[in-house]
């Protein structure tokens, strides 16, 4: 059985990549907080892990956008598909 094509399957390297990136982030910030670093420090690779994880979450939208809804309005879902998107800004709206 083959996997389904999502908005993101053409880019699914680069976004795996880019993930990963991410993840080694994160480690970091754990080992600044290990060495007791200063605050405004870790505070700063928050807020650059933040920005990098909007970055994804808008080239997924994209994606979805562009590919997952395409679909959902041929096959007549695109209400449905609308709202579960706004939702979903929504969602990634609300930090904070």
């Amino acid at each position: 059985m083959t996997a389904p094509t999502r908005g993101y399957t053409s880019t699914k390297d680069q976004l795996q990549a880019r993930l990963r990136r991410i993840e080694g982030q994160v480690r970091g910030i754990e080992r600044m907080v290990d060495e007791d670093r200063y605050c405004i420090d870790v505070l700063t690779q928050i807020s650059a892990i933040q920005a990098a994880l909007d970055k994804v979450a808008l080239g997924l939208l994209d994606g979805h956008a562009r590919h997952c809804m395409h679909e959902g309005a041929a096959e007549g879902r695109a209400d449905e598909m609308a709202s579960e998107m706004m939702a979903a800004v929504g969602r990634l709206m609300k930090r904070g």
